[in-house]
């Protein structure tokens, strides 16, 4: 059985997110550039963000929806897109915690 070669412009979306061009990877290396820090205020204003109650019950019944397999496909997107914006919140308040405790560190 012959092998076929995949050219580098053929690659899979899982082996471009596996080499690191992934939407959170990218993210991931926007909020983390070498050196460069937030401020203490900008770093308790990230920490303090939060979806609206609103949301968090339509996360929840997309959720449901989910569980059941009943989604339609623009509630999946709907809840691909909410995945996302969670995944870039959890990055950036990574980023403010790492920032808040290197200004305790050095003071």
């Amino acid at each position: 059985m012959q092998e076929t070669k995949q050219s580098p412009s053929k690659k899979t979306v899982q082996e471009a997110s596996a080499a690191g061009f992934s939407e959170a990877a990218l993210w991931g290396r926007l909020l983390d550039p070498i050196g460069a820090e937030l401020s203490p205020e900008a770093a308790r204003y990230i920490l303090n963000l939060q979806f609206p109650q609103s949301d968090i019950d339509r996360m929840q019944a997309l959720a449901e929806k989910a569980r059941e397999g009943s989604l339609t496909i623009e509630e999946h997107i709907e809840m691909d897109n909410y995945e996302r914006v969670g995944h870039v919140l959890s990055l950036m308040k990574s980023k403010a915690r790492k920032s808040l405790k290197k200004t305790r560190v050095t003071h």
